[in-house]
This record gives structure tokens, sequence and C-alpha cells, in this order.
């Protein structure tokens, strides 16, 4: 059973984190769900998860529902575990604790410029910072267009610094019929990054080259 950080911050796209839970789950590993007050009413908004007043026990066994019901899929062979962003007495606000990877999807602006520059007011930044220092896997999944200077610098900085940034841009040329399908393309190149092979979306292959036979 391999361990995971999963982090859900306030920028657009609830689905994509919630995608990754399920598929992790599915695979019977342990992830550790941190969830910022931002990323709260994001799922509230965009997955009509309403945890912003609950407490950690009670968010994973709401998050563990939707998936279970959304994706269709058994997630009991793995473990999932809540903490309160506050909480810097948690295990992975330590360097000990060494996860297997950490990713924080989707990524805000806020959370990125603060992980860029190791301001740790937050159990999310403080775990993405360990993960870092210790040389762990750190993927960050940011969803913001345009794109400024600042944003530029910062995922150059956190990039040059160890993590892996992958933005939520999916692919076409899979002609996704759903928003799920584009979902899980951009979920299937996390887990791509990770180790983990899946079947989240088809690899591209060139068409057949035409013959003038």
């Amino acid at each position: 059973m391999a361990s995971f950080v999963v982090a859900i911050t306030g920028a657009s796209g609830a689905l994509y984190g919630l995608r990754l839970i399920a598929e992790l789950l599915r695979r019977g590993d342990s992830v550790e769900l941190i969830v910022s007050p931002s990323g709260a009413l994001l799922l509230g908004h965009e997955a009509g998860l309403d945890i912003a007043e609950s407490p950690a026990t009670e968010v994973a066994e709401a998050v563990r529902r939707f998936v279970t019901e959304r994706y269709g899929v058994n997630t009991d062979a793995g473990e999932l575990h809540a903490s309160a962003h506050t909480d810097l007495m948690s295990r992975f606000a330590s360097g000990a604790a060494r996860p297997g990877a950490m990713i924080v999807v989707p990524c805000s602006m806020g959370t990125l410029s603060r992980i860029a520059h190791g301001n740790s007011g937050n159990l999310i930044e403080r775990a993405a910072d360990c993960v870092l220092k210790e040389r762990g896997e750190l993927l960050l999944v940011p969803r913001e267009t345009p794109l400024n200077q600042i944003h530029l610098e910062n995922m150059l900085k956190v990039a040059r610094a160890g993590a892996q940034i992958i933005p939520a841009m999916p692919a076409f040329y899979t002609h996704p019929k759903s928003v799920d399908d584009m979902v899980d393309f951009v979920v299937g190149r996390v887990l791509d990054m990770l180790g983990i092979e899946s079947d989240l979306y088809k690899r591209w292959s060139p068409p057949p080259t035409p013959t003038n036979d």
C-alpha cells in the first residue's frame, strides 16, 4: 500500500482532486486529504460537497462516499484520512513522515506562491515544504489562465526546487465526449508522473500513414 497526501485548494477544478482520490483508493493506496478553506468552498460549489464546517473525520467520509458513487469504483481497499489545514501537529508537518508523494490538485496561485517562497502558514504549505526538503515527489496541478509573470516565476522557482508542474490542460486527440473524459485525461497524466499505470486515457498514437496503393 503506497501513501499519498492529496491537497485540494481554491482553484477551480475540484473534480481533478476527487477523481485522483477515487483512483488511488481503488488501487488500495492510503490517502491523507487536506482541504484549504477555499478548497472546501470549491468542493461545495463544484461538487455539491458541503464540508466547509465539518470536522476532518466527516470530510473523509463525505469524500469517500462521493467518489464511490460518482465514479462507481470500489474504494474499500484503500484508506482515506483527512487532516485540518490548521493541524500543524500532523505527522505530515514533519519531514520524517515521508509520504510516497504529495499532490496539490487543484493548486491555487496563492498556494503555489507560498510553497515557492517557503511560507508555511498551514499544513498544506508545510507538508509541501517537507516533501521538497526531503527530496520527495511534489506534484502541483495549477488551474489558472491567463498566467502573469509572477505566476510563471513561481512555477519556475518550485520546479527548480524539485516539484513537478502539471497544468490542468486536457488534450483533445482522445475525442472527449464529456467533462469526465477531460478530467480523466489530466488525472491520468498525474498518475503517469507518479509512475502509476491507469486506463484513464489513451496515449497518443499517430494515425496510419496513407498509402498510394
